[in-house]
């Protein structure tokens, strides 16, 4: 694919380079789903050797700035590229005889299917932990602790863990194909987790250890978390919900450049024909 082509596709117009519009709360709930890693911490500090608060934080800051970085490089590209045009998945923006988006497209299926089973793993941890709590009767202090495998039966939690892992996997496999607007899910799905967990969750509990009154200077950090979180969910999903009920929700729609391209590409093959 030639690089005048793509230069051609995204001309200015009045919006392009406006710094917010109306779907900026939604977009939030992209942002905050690229940089959600709560649900796992506990986990990669356990799986950690000589693990220390120095070493934890020194891989989250490298991490999360590396990710960043990434995330960043990617956005401002693609909206230098297509500007108005640009879509909730940059990959939409791309017409489908680009052999070179193509094999984008397949890498990042790939990095789906590597990313899926490490979710999986900490939905069935925590599953695990829900069933042994409420319905075996154990505390769920006694699972979680340490313990040697070698002295461990095995076989009763290996079955729970096989049932509960069939389960998820399966139930990700029925509701995904009930839609396929990639861009609206992410917000969906960072306006109502992503959120709740990153801002929500962490300043109710820090509140609710914290010893001092509610709008003390200690608490008000924390307490300004809460409200902007609960705020952005719930006007994200006001603006967001109403469009995922029309029929802006498709991921099939050919962009208007990439029609154009296609029947040039026919005239001149006529024509060369002719």
């Amino acid at each position: 694919l030639s690089l005048l082509p793509v230069a051609e596709r995204s001309t200015d117009t009045a919006d392009s380079w406006r710094f917010a519009n109306s779907d900026l709360i939604p977009a939030t709930g992209i942002m905050v789903f690229a940089f959600m890693c709560h649900h796992n911490t506990f986990l990669v500090y356990q799986s950690m050797r000589e693990a220390t608060m120095e070493r934890w934080e020194k891989v989250t800051h490298i991490s999360i700035g590396f990710a960043w970085t990434v995330a960043a490089l990617f956005g401002i590209a693609g909206y230098s590229t297509f500007r108005a045009l640009s879509q909730g998945d940059l990959l939409e923006n791309y017409c489908w005889d680009d052999d070179l988006m193509n094999f984008s497209r397949v890498l990042f299926s790939i990095s789906i299917l590597l990313t899926f089973p490490i979710e999986c793993f900490v939905s069935r941890e925590i599953v695990r932990a829900l069933v042994h709590r409420f319905v075996l009767k154990e505390p769920i202090s006694e699972f979680t602790q340490d313990k040697d495998p070698s002295l461990e039966k095995g076989a009763e939690i290996d079955e729970y863990s096989k049932a509960i892992t069939l389960a998820i996997v399966f139930s990700a496999f029925i509701i995904s194909p009930m839609t396929d607007c990639l861009g609206s899910v992410l917000e969906l799905n960072g306006l109502l987790a992503a959120i709740p967990l990153a801002y929500i969750l962490p300043g109710l509990a820090y509140i609710q250890m914290e010893p001092h009154a509610l709008f003390s200077r200690e608490k008000l950090p924390a307490l300004g978390l809460v409200v902007f979180g609960a705020v952005v969910t719930i006007l994200g999903a006001a603006v967001l919900l109403p469009g995922l009920m029309g029929d802006d929700c498709r991921s099939d729609i050919v962009m208007g450049y990439c029609r154009q391209e296609f029947q040039n590409a026919t005239t001149t093959t006529q024509v060369v024909l002719n």
